[in-house]
């Protein structure tokens, strides 16, 4: 496959920045990744499935962006990436999957491409920046979980130059999960597993967008690479579902919502269907999820931002501080 097959290049780059290869570049994080890449003088090369039909998801400027054509599903060995990975000099992974489909398994997206592509980043000599998720623990019995569980272990044996960022739950435009949420928070009734007891650090997708952008400007040559290479990210606020709903609804209304609490049993077989049948962003995993925190120890979201995250929905009247080491939860993953 070219590796630029179906792109439309810039024959003359815009920017003397370093050249970010963007994977997954029109998803949620990818695009918002990309604009902030573009928005700090950046060379950023967009990979992406279908890169002839995202215009429509990509920010304005990103139009004339180089494009490579990408299947992760397709990409399982190491020699499989190394055209792809000509002429940049960061690479970042937001590439991720909610449900398996066809050839696109947890185990080929979540694990074996992503270890291959560290495997061509160390022969490379390229940084690699690879987007998790905070909650992953190996007692987790949900693919999808597992699966992002594997990943990371196969990039810290990998040799490679690899560093893993870990968001929490994402707020902001465009997103599957965030939209259903936004539209939940407005109904007067919102039924809840009885079991969401966990706590979540909500974070503006945008917010991660520029976290992801200038660390990839830290990892370029010349720049101050963190010491740590494992980075949890969340917004300010630790709340539980249901307090992330009613700060959500109190955007657009001060009349509290009745909380319908579903039981166990009847929530988790729910989210089962729901994988089934592709319905609702609402998983096994998610079920999985809401029962334990799921916030960083150790937030690292405003020292990579140089400044305070932007608050999601209605601020409460108590922010949880910034500056203690251990501000958004008692539990995080401990790999």
């Amino acid at each position: 496959m070219p590796a630029e097959a179906a792109c439309r290049a810039n024959p003359e780059p815009r920017s003397r920045g370093p050249a970010v290869l963007v994977l997954g570049a029109s998803g949620f994080i990818g695009r918002h990744a990309l604009a902030a890449l573009l928005e700090r003088g950046c060379r950023a090369v967009i990979g992406s499935r279908r890169p002839s039909r995202i215009d429509d998801r990509l920010p304005p400027d990103a139009r004339d962006c180089p494009r490579r054509e990408v299947h992760f599903e397709r990409l399982l060995a190491v020699a499989d990436w190394h055209e792809l990975l000509d002429g940049v000099d960061v690479v970042l992974n937001c590439v991720g999957i909610l449900r398996g489909r066809g050839r696109e398994t947890y185990e080929r997206i979540h694990t074996q491409a992503p270890a291959a592509l560290a495997g061509a980043c160390r022969e490379r000599g390229l940084p690699l920046i690879h987007v998790s998720a905070l909650g992953l623990e190996a007692q987790a019995r949900s693919g999808f979980l597992r699966s992002k569980l594997a990943g990371e272990r196969a990039l810290r044996a990998s040799g490679a130059n690899w560093f893993i960022v870990r968001p929490s739950l994402l707020d902001g435009e465009g997103g599957f999960g965030a939209k259903w949420l936004r539209r939940v928070a407005r109904w007067p009734v919102h039924p809840l597993p009885a079991n969401a007891g966990g706590r979540v650090a909500a974070l503006d997708v945008r917010d991660l967008g520029e976290a992801l952008a200038r660390l990839a400007i830290r990892l370029a040559p010349g720049g101050d690479a963190p010491a740590d290479r494992e980075l949890d990210v969340g917004g300010s606020e630790a709340r539980t579902l249901a307090a992330h709903l009613d700060a959500l609804r109190r955007v657009h209304t001060a009349r509290p919502a009745l909380t319908l609490p579903i039981p166990g049993t009847v929530a988790r077989a729910v989210s089962h269907v729901c994988d089934l049948f592709h319905v609702t962003p609402y998983s096994f995993g998610h079920f999985e999820l809401l029962g334990r925190d799921n916030c960083p120890s150790r937030n690292r979201l405003p020292e990579l931002l140089g400044r305070a995250p932007r608050a999601v929905g209605a601020a409460s009247a108590k922010t949880v501080p910034q500056a203690a080491a251990g501000p958004l939860g008692h539990r995080a993953a401990r790999l």
